[in-house]
């Protein structure tokens, strides 16, 4: 069982959020464009400066290093960044990634060059990045954003299969509400300096 615990968070606009995700949750997050969505992601993840607390069980952020609290509280963000030439590269020792072949991919993705892929084809693969790093929560900034309707379905499937196969918390910050009512145990929008909770029946 993990469980990310938010205490009292504040960055930017945003004051004194607080919020629990249990095993296999998730937890959407949406407001209007600049209302402060991904500073809140990054504020989780650790790579934006901070008030309040942010815990993984009973690990405080605080008293983990940085680059090791990024590796458990993994945040895919929606332009992800590609360091290496190839998509091979970027997965850990070489590995084949998992979900290629059902996010419409041939085996031999993994010997293409970064440059060569498109803007969608870059969101599914940091998807599976994310995932073969073994995080154990996972930060979603509209991971299906630049997808057709037919391919963001079969991202959601596979994501929340694996989701609740390895019992991962999960905020997603989304958009579109039938993608909301899909995927969300609980909805909260941002209004002003708060987050507020829409629908935790789902």
């Amino acid at each position: 069982m993990t469980t990310l615990t938010i205490e009292a968070l504040s960055i930017g606009m945003l004051a004194g959020v607080s919020l629990s995700l249990g095993s296999g949750e998730v937890v959407c997050v949406s407001g209007p464009s600049g209302s402060g969505k991904s500073r809140l992601l990054k504020a989780i993840a650790d790579l934006e400066p901070h008030d309040g607390r942010v815990c993984l069980d009973e690990t405080p952020q605080s008293s983990m290093p940085a680059s090791r609290w990024r590796q458990q509280v993994m945040m895919v963000p929606a332009d992800s960044q590609w360091w290496f030439e190839t998509v091979g590269e970027h997965f850990p020792d070489g590995r084949e990634a998992d979900g290629l072949a059902e996010f419409g991919f041939p085996e031999e993705t993994m010997g293409w060059t970064v440059d060569r892929l498109s803007s969608g084809e870059r969101q599914r693969l940091a998807l599976l990045r994310a995932m073969a790093r073994e995080p154990s929560v996972l930060l979603l900034d509209e991971p299906t954003a630049n997808l057709d309707g037919a391919m963001t379905e079969v991202v959601e499937r596979w994501l929340m299969q694996a989701i609740r196969k390895r019992g991962m918390p999960v905020l997603w910050v989304a958009h579109d509400n039938d993608q909301i009512h899909r995927v969300a145990d609980r909805h909260y929008r941002i209004l002003g300096s708060n987050l507020e909770l829409v629908d935790g029946s789902h």
